[in-house]
């Protein structure tokens, strides 16, 4: 027993239009993530599907060359607003070639009704393909689950498609609205892909906006790097992996020699394009898996998972010498300073904590300042329960 394609056709044009609505409402303002696109192919998707479900009711010329242009209309706009979320430029003339194609080559076919069906599975097909490849090659530039979800919804309507155009090569097409077993799966399976891709595509956007807000709320956003919260939350996690796998540890926290001397003498902007500027430093010189964090102020924390103290220290002294050695441009100014650098490595035992690790980094710190700066002290012993300063500075109170 087949579904009634009438009724399935229906309720496709009505889900078109009500997710074009609904991504209206969730996209109202959000020009550059592409959902105002993606509900103009909905809408237009639903007006195709209202011509084809009018065959027989109106001139069938108009139905078929306008039911099928709009429905590869409403395909070229998705791929449009697939483009449009990864801020990529919009080739018209090439979207709009294949309802172009499909009008002239339908005009041509009027008299074949299988031809046509060949055509324009063949078509649909290749332009729903599309939209999953440009998703596909995308994937690792999109966070969460939505994009997969839109790349396999369209996978599978390619796929149909594809089976749709087989079909009628090999045994001839049912008409439009006839009963059968592969109009039924071609029109059941539209509607699912149509639900399961609009709602991946607003996650999309959702993910989105949420990996921004969470990597917003853990940068310091005067230098790009982590926050005092983020970059303790950073040395936990890696103190606990350290412990597990007995892998050394090393914490470099790093000061600014006199930096209050340079926003005295050229100003606080000026000292805040210094602290950019020995961020970026730092990042030119860390692997991929350390992260550098402001701890406050002019102090930054690098976190280095698997490093030894031997290595830390080459590490240190070489970032002392880059940043003796380095100039920050400013309003034709160029701005010199030096570091100082406290470094304690290597390997952790059950129960240390990173309040114990920042401590002891922090007292060879002050080791450093005190010998005269522009240098690297280390520590490879931690502090025991009792010896810790209460300074906040070096115990954040919570990690709340």
């Amino acid at each position: 027993m087949y579904a009634d394609v009438p009724t399935l056709m229906a309720t496709i044009l009505l889900a078109s239009l009500t997710m074009a609505a609904v991504m209206v409402v969730v996209g109202w303002g959000m020009r550059r993530e592409g959902l105002q696109l993606w509900a103009g192919g909905l809408a237009v998707h639903a007006a195709g599907y209202l011509f084809l479900a009018l065959r027989g009711q109106m001139d069938q010329t108009l139905s078929i060359l306008a039911g099928n242009a709009l429905t590869s209309l409403a395909l070229a706009l998705l791929l449009a607003a697939v483009g449009r979320f990864y801020g990529a430029h919009h080739r018209w003339l090439a979207l709009m070639a294949p309802p172009a194609l499909l009008l002239v080559g339908l005009s041509l076919l009027l008299e074949n009704y299988s031809a046509r069906v060949i055509l324009s599975g063949t078509l649909y097909a290749a332009q729903a393909g599309a939209v999953a490849v440009a998703l596909y090659r995308r994937r690792n530039e999109t966070v969460g689950r939505g994009a997969r979800l839109v790349t396999a919804g369209m996978a599978v309507e390619a796929l149909l498609m594809a089976l749709r155009a087989a079909g009628a090569g090999a045994q001839g097409a049912d008409r439009l609205l006839q009963t059968g077993a592969l109009q039924t799966l071609t029109f059941f399976g539209t509607f699912i892909v149509l639900l399961v891709t609009s709602l991946g595509f607003i996650f999309m956007t959702k993910e989105r906006a949420d990996e921004a807000n969470r990597l917003l709320a853990a940068a310091d956003p005067l230098t790009g790097a982590a926050n005092r919260r983020a970059i303790i939350e950073a040395l936990d996690r890696d103190i606990g992996r350290a412990i597990r796998t007995r892998e050394p540890l090393a914490l470099m926290m790093i000061d600014i020699d006199h930096f209050k001397r340079v926003n005295d003498i050229h100003g606080h902007l000026a000292g805040d394009a210094v602290l950019r500027s020995l961020v970026s430093l730092i990042r030119q010189r860390i692997r991929t898996q350390d992260i550098v964090g402001r701890y406050g102020g002019e102090e930054f924390l690098v976190v280095l998972p698997d490093t030894s103290l031997a290595g830390v220290q080459r590490l240190a002294q070489d970032l002392c010498n880059a940043a003796a050695a380095h100039a920050t441009s400013y309003s034709g100014q160029r701005i010199t300073v030096t570091i100082s650098i406290g470094v304690f490595g290597g390997r952790l035992e059950p129960g240390d904590s990173w309040d114990l690790l920042i401590h002891a980094a922090d007292r060879a710190l002050y080791r450093a300042k005190d010998a005269g700066r522009n240098r690297v002290e280390t520590t490879p012993v931690l502090p025991r329960a009792g010896t810790a300063s209460p300074h906040p500075e070096t115990f954040p109170a919570t990690l709340q």
